[in-house]
């Protein structure tokens, strides 16, 4: 029997984290760019962001057919958020006349490249990075890299730097909720056996 579903937040109605999604304006505009793989994950945290975000847009794919269109908004900038050894870092955009159009593929780093690689729109644009040394919240994974941040703690961090100094924290609230959800459901023990620690 299957659970009822939110049909915005797309969790289990008993489980819907609607009322901790804030509803924040930003001067950059954020594309997300999803695999398909990540859609049904059940942290997807890609879309929590563009739920709580006024400006941002998701778009599930792999080859993106609009991608002209969508790269070439008037009055915004587009940037890829992803590293390559000519990344500028965020912190040399801020303050900035133009406002940013962030574009960020949302997937694991493989299914990102791959993104890259059937969109050479998207591989052509320049791109920038975070500062080093991030931390993620994700306490049920092991991260791949020092400073490997989900999707949404990604974007909250640019934006952070983009738009200081107004706060996006409140983006981290439903992934926080989402995390102690899935720690709870498995229990402390088997937590803390897991994952704690690593």
């Amino acid at each position: 029997m299957s659970r009822t579903q939110c049909p915005r937040c797309q969790r289990p109605q008993s489980h819907c984290l609607c009322p901790l999604i804030p509803s924040l304006d930003s001067r950059t505009r954020v594309l997300l760019l999803q695999h398909p793989s990540e859609v049904n994950h059940a942290l997807n945290t890609a879309r929590l962001a563009a739920l709580g975000l006024n400006n941002a847009e998701l778009i599930v794919g792999e080859v993106f057919e609009d991608l002209p269109r969508l790269l070439n908004q008037p009055g915004y900038q587009a940037q890829l958020l992803f590293p390559a050894d000519d990344a500028r870092p965020l912190q040399a955009y801020a303050p900035c006349d133009e406002p940013l159009l962030l574009v960020v593929p949302d997937g694991t780093w493989r299914k990102a490249r791959k993104l890259l690689h059937l969109n050479p729109l998207l591989a052509a644009l320049p791109r920038v990075t975070l500062a080093e040394g991030g931390v993620s919240r994700y306490r049920l994974r092991k991260a791949p890299g020092p400073g490997a941040l989900s999707t949404v703690e990604a974007i909250v961090q640019a934006l952070q730097v983009l738009e200081a100094p107004a706060s996006f924290e409140g983006l981290l609230r439903p992934f926080e909720a989402l995390i102690e959800g899935q720690i709870a459901a498995m229990g402390e023990e088997v937590f803390r056996r897991n994952h704690a620690g690593k």
